[in-house]
């Protein structure tokens, strides 16, 4: 029986032996577009069926943008964790595809801590981490409870909400407003300008959310270059690092895109998980679930970003089955890996009790892995605590089966949430919370 050297060896021993590893048997040579109605409706059965070519499948996630996709867990992490082998600059492969593909804003090479190597990355990567860290846990959840109940109170006597469009996708970006050192008022700027860029239908829209990001940014460093504050920005500004105008705007650039589009999934893929499930509906001695568990629940079962930490390999390598070349894209599938073993629909599972104690992919890993992960959670969390307090007897409009989720390769999240309630009032929604509402 031949064996394929191990990972760190291939390429080196098919030199020196001059004999090439095999593949593995697998079917005829078929790209699977991770794009469209279909892998939007079920992206799962997706994966089921790429399992076939074994540890990586052969993707296209944009019209003619093929990648390999990484589908197994133990190779996903041995990727993850192996940047001698792999590099994350994309320069080189950029050039290779169509420059007006929709996935090149989300892909091309950037002086930040998500498209740089080694001593360049850790450069980028501790000013983002180290200024996190001076975030007070009491001032995050006091800054949200306040976001949140801005934005309850706009449809808290309605009866009705999208709790996608009304609330899961706008209290990230009046959070990072405030986070970022910039005044309330100029929230909207913001969210016309990211949340134009990842739901832009046209070349225009797409033009005119992206002048309106750059004019939010421009103002945003020129405000913090004239006065410094507890913020964020200027945590980045003063950062012993001593990054340049240019690098504090592409750590700013990156970290509003990552916190925005994986924090407003996880928070309306939580609910949804919550508001068809009665766990949820005990009181805590009955042994009642708790927004942290719909959040683990989340990321072992609906990962808010599926599919993205591409990396390129450095030289040709014979990886889990699979000979890649230099510089081709290879995309992690965090929802695929993680998943591997089987997957818990709504109500089946029990959150971070589930499956092995909850381990998922959904923050990747390795040097490159989520540098937020404890703020976002804590984010998260109030954020549905404060709903769930407001609004008590919030239930679906719909079945869950009707939902309808965001087309797209990369993220995992729904076009809307609707929901109806009691309609009540500031004062009414005073000491009520998830577990004392009633049935």
């Amino acid at each position: 029986m031949s064996i394929p050297p191990a990972p760190g060896r291939q390429a080196a021993d098919a030199q020196t032996t001059g004999q090439l590893p095999p593949p593995l048997a697998r079917p005829a040579h078929e790209v699977t577009p991770l794009y469209g109605a279909e892998f939007a409706a079920d992206p799962y059965a997706v994966y089921e069926r790429l399992r076939r070519y074994g540890a990586l499948a052969p993707v296209e996630i944009a019209p003619g943008v093929g990648a390999m996709l990484v589908i197994d867990y133990r190779a996903a992490l041995d990727l993850l964790h192996d940047p001698v082998t792999w590099s994350k600059d994309p320069t080189g492969w950029q050039e290779t595809i169509p420059q007006d593909s929709q996935v090149l804003p989300m892909m091309r090479a950037r002086p930040n801590a998500l498209f740089t190597d080694g001593e360049i990355h850790a450069r980028y990567r501790k000013v983002i981490s180290d200024s996190f860290d001076r975030l007070e846990p009491h001032e995050v959840r006091r800054n949200v409870r306040e976001v949140s109940d801005q934005l309850i109170a706009e449809f808290a006597q309605d009866g009705e909400v999208d709790l996608i469009g009304q609330y899961a996708r706008l209290l990230p970006l009046l959070f990072f407003n405030r986070a970022f050192g910039l005044a309330d008022d100029r929230s909207d700027l913001l969210i016309q300008g990211i949340a134009g860029m990842f739901d832009s239908n046209t070349p225009e829209e797409a033009a005119a959310a992206d002048a309106a990001y750059t004019r939010y940014i421009t103002e945003l460093t020129q405000a913090k270059q004239l006065e410094r504050g507890q913020d964020l920005t200027s945590w980045f500004m003063d950062h012993p690092a001593g990054l340049s105008v240019e690098e504090i705007i592409q750590q700013i650039v990156l970290t509003l895109a990552a916190s925005y589009e994986p924090l407003s999934n996880l928070i309306g893929n939580a609910l949804s998980r919550m508001l068809v499930d009665d766990r949820y509906y005990r009181d805590l001695s009955g042994g009642a679930l708790t927004p942290r568990d719909a959040l683990a629940d989340v990321l072992r079962n609906e990962p808010p970003m599926a599919n993205y930490s591409a990396h390129f390999p450095k030289r040709d390598v014979y990886f889990h089955g699979h000979w890649l070349r230099a510089g081709q894209l290879v995309l992690v599938s965090y929802a695929a890996a993680t998943t591997q073993a089987g997957r818990a629909a709504p109500g089946e599972s029990t959150g971070a009790a589930a499956s092995g104690g909850g381990a998922h992919l959904a923050w990747a890993a390795g040097p490159h892995a989520c540098p937020a992960q404890q703020p976002a959670l804590l984010i998260a969390t109030t954020a549905i605590e404060r709903l769930t307090a407001w609004l008590s007897d919030i239930r679906l409009s719909v079945r869950y089966e009707e939902l309808r989720w965001r087309p797209g390769p990369f993220q995992r999240g729904l076009v809307a949430l609707p929901a109806h309630f009691s309609p009540v009032s500031p004062e009414q929604a005073k000491g009520m919370t998830w577990q004392n509402r009633d049935r």
